[in-house]
Parts: C-alpha cells; sequence; structure tokens
C-alpha cells in the first residue's frame, strides 16, 4: 500500500497522526509545507492525503486543487482549526473527501483515514458500467409486463388508464405510449388535474374566449387543442371537479368541446391516457366519480408496481440515478457499498422509484466519499422502522447462501427453506405460549399445516409447551 500523506505547518499535529497511524500499520510520509507535497508528487503519489488548509505560502486548497488536477480519484481529507462555512463550502467543491475540524478526536481521524484508504483501492478497481437507458428500466417480471403492454399497444389509439401508487413511473409510461404509437409525431401534453383550482383548470384544458372573464385579455388554446393529432396525458385524473367530468365525458363521447365564454364547437383529435394513484371503482361507489366517465377512460387498464415489488431493479436503477446525477453535477459518480446497496434494496420506498432517485441525488451531493456506506445515508433512510432490521437479516441471508455455494453445498433451496421455516414457527409458537391455533393464525397458515411441520422439523424447545394443548387441539376442528 501506499503511504498516507500528512500536509500541516503544526509539528504536535503532524506527531499525533504520526503515532496514531503508525500504532495502525498504516505507512505515512510527513510535509510541513503544501510545497514541499506538491513537489514530492513528481516522483510519488499517496494512499490518501491529509493536509491542513491554513499554512504558510500555498494553503491546502490550493494542494486540494493541484492533486485533484493530477490525481482525481486521490481521496483527500482537509484539516482546519477555523470551522467556518467557507471553508468547508470551499473543500468540498475542490472534491475533498471529507472536512475534518481541529482538534479533532484521534480514533474518529484514523477511522476516517482508513475509510480513504478503502475509496483509495476501490477507485483503482475497475467501475461496472452504468446502465445507458434513459428511458423505463425495469428487469422485473411486473415490469417486463408493463414492457409486453406498451409493444401491443404500439399500433392502437385506445384510451388507456394507468394505475399505480405515486412515484411509480406513470408518465414515463405514458410518453412511451405515445412514443410508440402512430401519433408520435404529434404533440405529448400533460397536466396535472389535482394541481391547479377548478375554474383555471377548466381553462387549461379547453381554452378561452377573450373577455371569458375578469383578466382574460386575449383568446387562449387550451390543453385539448395543444395536443391535437396528438396525446393528452391527465394525470391524477381522481381528483378532477365533479363539474368537469361531465364536459371531459362530453369530449370523449363525441369528440367535440367548447372554450371557456365560447359558442363555436371545436373538434377534439386526441388520444388521452389518464393516470391516478387513487381507487377509482371506490370513488365511483363513494359518488365523487363518475361512473360512466370511469368505463370511457378505463378502456385498456396498466398497473404499474411499487418499487417493493420489484425490489430487484433497485440495484440497476440506483446506479443508473447516481450516473445522472454525476453528470447533471459535473462530478464523479458515487458507488454503493454492498451493505448499503442491500440496505437500499430492502426498504420499502413509499415513494416509490421517484424517492429513490432524490435519494440518488442526495448521496451524489452530500455523501462524503466516492464509497457510500450504510452510515452515509439519508438519516431518515436509517431510521425508518424495521428498514436496518429488514437490511440486516437479508444480508445475512446472502452471505450464508454465497458461502454455502463456495462451500459446494447442494439442496440449498430446501435446507435453508426448512430453516426459515422452523425460524417462523418457532418464534410464533413462543410468542404465543404455544398456543398453535394463535401461532398458525399469525402466520396465516392453517392448524394442521402447523402440526405437521413442528413435526416434520422437529422444532426443538416449542413441542413441550405445545404438547400442554394437544389434548384441546385434537378435539377442536379447522
Amino acid at each position: 500500500m501506499k503511504p498516507v500523506w500528512v500536509v500541516d505547518d503544526d509539528r504536535s499535529i503532524r506527531w499525533v497522526l504520526e503515532k496514531a497511524l503508525s500504532r495502525e500499520g498504516i505507512p505515512y510520509e510527513s510535509f510541513e509545507l503544501a510545497q514541499e507535497a506538491m513537489t514530492a508528487l513528481e516522483r510519488a503519489t499517496p494512499q490518501v492525503l491529509v493536509s491542513d488548509i491554513r499554512m504558510p505560502g500555498s494553503s491546502g486548497i490550493d494542494l486540494l486543487t493541484n492533486f485533484k488536477k493530477k490525481h482525481p480519484d486521490l481521496p483527500v481529507i482537509i484539516m482546519t482549526a477555523y470551522s467556518d462555512l467557507d471553508s468547508a463550502v470551499s473543500a468540498f467543491q475542490g472534491g475533498a473527501f471529507e472536512y475534518l475540524p481541529k482538534p479533532f478526536d484521534v480514533d474518529r481521524a484514523v477511522e476516517l483515514i482508513r475509510r480513504a484508504i478503502d475509496e483509495s483501492t476501490r477507485a483503482e478497481q475497475p467501475e461496472e458500467a452504468a446502465p445507458v437507458n434513459t428511458q423505463i428500466i425495469g428487469q422485473a417480471a411486473s415490469m417486463q409486463d408493463v414492457f409486453r403492454a406498451i409493444g401491443r399497444l404500439s399500433q392502437s389509439t385506445a384510451t388507456v388508464m394507468i394505475t399505480g401508487e405515486s412515484g411509480t413511473g406513470k408518465e414515463l409510461v405514458a410518453r412511451a405510449l405515445h412514443r410508440h404509437s402512430p401519433r408520435s409525431a404529434k404533440p405529448f401534453v400533460a397536466i396535472n388535474t389535482a394541481a391547479m383550482p377548478k375554474d383555471l383548470l377548466e381553462s387549461e384544458l379547453f381554452g378561452h374566449e377573450r373577455g371569458a372573464f375578469t383578466g382574460a385579455q386575449a383568446m387562449r388554446r387550451g390543453r385539448f387543442e395543444q395536443a391535437e393529432a396528438g396525446t393528452l396525458f391527465l394525470d391524477e385524473i381522481g381528483d378532477m371537479p365533479a363539474d368537469l367530468q361531465t364536459r371531459l365525458l362530453r369530449v370523449l363521447s363525441d369528440g367535440h368541446f367548447y372554450r371557456v365564454g365560447g359558442h363555436a364547437p371545436m373538434r377534439a383529435n386526441v388520444r388521452v391516457i389518464a393516470a391516478t394513484h387513487q381507487d377509482l371503482e371506490q370513488r365511483v361507489r363513494e359518488g365523487t366519480f363518475r361512473e360512466d366517465l370511469y368505463h370511457r377512460l378505463n378502456v385498456i387498464r396498466l398497473r404499474m408496481p411499487s418499487l417493493r415489488e420489484r425490489r430487484e431493479d433497485i440495484p440497476v436503477l440506483a446506479r443508473h440515478f447516481l450516473a445522472k446525477s454525476a453528470r447533471e453535477l459535473g462530478v464523479e459518480s458515487k458507488r454503493l457499498t454492498e451493505d448499503a446497496m442491500s440496505f437500499l434494496a430492502a426498504f420499502d420506498w413509499p415513494g416509490n422509484v421517484r424517492q429513490l432517485e432524490n435519494v440518488c441525488h442526495w448521496i451524489t451531493v452530500m455523501a462524503p466519499g466516492q464509497s457510500v456506506e450504510i452510515k452515509d445515508l439519508p438519516e431518515e433512510l436509517r431510521t425508518t422502522p424495521g428498514a436496518v432490521a429488514e437490511a440486516d437479516w437479508t444480508q445475512a441471508l446472502a452471505r450464508e447462501v454465497e458461502g454455502s455455494l463456495l462451500r459446494g453445498e447442494k439442496g440449498l433451496m430446501d435446507k435453508l427453506s426448512r430453516r426459515f421455516e422452523a425460524i417462523l414457527i418457532g418464534k410464533a409458537l413462543a410468542h404465543t405460549s404455544g398456543r398453535r391455533i394463535e401461532a398458525a393464525h399469525l402466520l396465516g397458515i392453517g392448524r394442521n399445516t402447523i402440526t405437521r411441520k413442528i413435526q416434520e422439523l422437529d422444532i426443538e424447545g416449542t413441542r413441550a409447551a405445545a404438547n400442554a394443548e394437544l389434548e384441546n387441539l385434537n378435539s377442536e376442528s379447522d
């Protein structure tokens, strides 16, 4: 391993770091001035650079800039006794790995240096290529169903209803349907019907004549006219006011509409694609959504799966969004460690793909190093109840599978499934003090099934408690 370079005009700081690095078995080389390190850079390169920010002559920022020009992947830790905003911003803008204010805890400094060493080592390894697809990304079976549906609809102009939770990518699907349709050369116009008040929404959809209302200084074409011969995407259609639902129904029924304040009918040659995260059937039953409009819109339905239903897509999506954010910001793409990626894959993502994209952008801006660990992720992810626990057990399972495969073991599905079932049933019986019917109910299985599994799996520690109920259970029916 190459040495860690320590640059500081304070002899005591150099001495403390030299002793700490020596104790940890980490090679090092010390410099009193930034210019000395710049000169040394002509003959060698360090594994990590640790530098003070304010020194006689060239500053630590100058040194950081010089190092990054020649070795952009080299982790640089900036130290300073002046913990001010400008120094921190200058350090991070210059590409610093981390900012370490003085006085610092020696153990914390060594931990940070070790992380920087790991980062430097990973940077020397070839990086996995990020996906180049800028459209809808998905390898999960549920997404393949969506792709197939888009393909089947490629020659159709039928009305489509896209359902799914917020953030699942409904507008992306709508754009894909337009792009692969006979109307692709014409406009794609989108409007969120929940994002504006009723009076404004009516004008937005159908346009208005001059003088139709106060402030209408000129005639305005609405979204139906703007999308002529193309596609109109109505997002969050479930929130459309009742009277506008009636006007929309008329357009879909006879293909004509009137501008607000107008008297001449306008012809609408538009394909309508609607989307909602709401249960429209329930809203129809509640009387808040017109049943006839529902049937007009629900000609062909596409359901977008939530991100937690397609967890196998999370790694490829995360790498895509990290690469995208890096391109937008003009910086090097961050890399997630295996544990961090497993954590993200185990997270439930209530905001779905949109939330994952936002988190990846946060990581690109805020994570301290190029290699991102679990502790570098946003706090709200790490403190969500159950997130860490779920990540931990899935990681442990992954390690167990990998170890078994490396040892050449066979029959893993049966072996691990039996262990999994034994743990589930054993814990459920312990929770219910051996009451099998109650345990079976909690697990979602039948009484006969849990009794058979106890015998088949020879679950230790549960039989004694379970035997106390045996006579009662034998006299009961499922």
